[in-house]
């Protein structure tokens, strides 16, 4: 399915609505993330070493990068590429181990605050628009119960396949092989900062991007009508692995580079072009090959409209497959 400019896994019907819902907490949701919080500030003091740092840094990294960015994002959700069959399920599979969802989970979430941005409004919680501190209670902790929200039909490819149905059912409970292989090999030190820990920031951090993506920084595009413009983060380029260049996303989402600048950088698109050009990946698409979007305007350096033009000669692309 092509996801590039639209969100067809979201089905509309004349009562559908963005705006009429309500936040109530979520208790699975919510324990889940402030377990793994409190795990992380407590054990991750008492039980601290170098090497269970290591252990962290090494497996936040992957699972962000492979699994979160790469897994989820470009290939599960945006389908701006292809690879082997068992090289998707590995990159879904560190997806799932960064804490947030399984793959229906993430291609749902993702998709309906997709489809609500787009709208003229949509409600606050799919905005990012409540203060610092309400947000991040109401993501962390909460859902969004919209009253006539739109039904969600994901593709039969992804929908058929039994691999991806385990990873749903089972995607909390994919932790504990990695808590089994920690504690033998490094003990307490290597299970908290291995597991809760990295859950704890990645999760923390994840919203954290998407409260500032969504609410200030700077813009290269406007997407006319649209309820939400997307922001770019620089200073968080490494650590999200390209994500946080999200005003070029909201521009190009079905693009599997992010960073479309030369001072843009993108670790994740860096890893991408590095498996095409040994075979493993292929059909990449980049903002060049996406159709217009006749509500996509570029903005000059003082915010101003240069006009409904796809690629304007002064946002000219500088790289690409290098």
């Amino acid at each position: 399915m092509d996801t590039n400019n639209e969100t067809p896994r979201m089905q509309e019907s004349i009562l559908t609505n963005a705006e009429d819902g309500v936040v109530r907490w979520s208790p699975v949701k919510s324990i889940w993330y402030l377990g793994h919080l409190i795990v992380a500030i407590i054990g991750g003091c008492l039980f601290f070493n170098w090497s269970a740092f290591l252990v962290f840094v090494i497996l936040t990294a992957l699972t962000l990068c492979l699994g979160h960015s790469l897994g989820m994002h470009r290939r599960l959700i945006h389908n701006s590429y292809e690879c082997p069959k068992w090289m998707e399920y590995l990159f879904v599979y560190l997806g799932v181990l960064v804490g947030m969802a399984g793959p229906f989970g993430m291609v749902q979430q993702h998709d309906l605050r997709d489809w609500a941005q787009r709208k003229n409004k949509c409600h606050r919680y799919l905005r990012h628009g409540e203060g610092f501190l309400r947000d991040g209670w109401w993501q962390l902790n909460c859902d969004l119960e919209l009253r006539h929200p739109p039904t969600f039909v994901i593709e039969k490819r992804i929908e058929k396949d039994g691999v991806y149905h385990f990873m749903e059912k089972t995607w909390m409970l994919q932790q504990l092989p990695w808590v089994a292989v920690f504690f033998y090999f490094g003990g307490m030190p290597w299970v908290i900062w291995g597991v809760s820990a990295r859950i704890a920031v990645s999760v923390t951090g994840h919203w954290l991007i998407g409260y500032f993506a969504h609410n200030q920084g700077q813009r290269d595009w406007h997407i006319i009508g649209s309820a939400v413009q997307g922001h770019n983060v620089p200073f968080a380029a490494y650590l999200t692995m390209g994500e946080s260049w999200h005003n070029n996303h909201h521009a190009y989402p079905g693009s599997a580079i992010l960073g479309i600048y030369h001072h843009q950088p993108d670790p994740g698109w860096w890893v991408l072009n590095r498996l095409m050009n040994i075979g493993l990946v292929w059909n990449v698409k980049l903002p060049k090959d996406l159709p217009n979007r006749p509500e996509l305007t570029c903005l000059n350096n003082n915010g101003l409209e240069k006009g409904s033009i796809r690629i304007p000669k002064r946002c000219v692309f500088l790289r690409f497959l290098t």
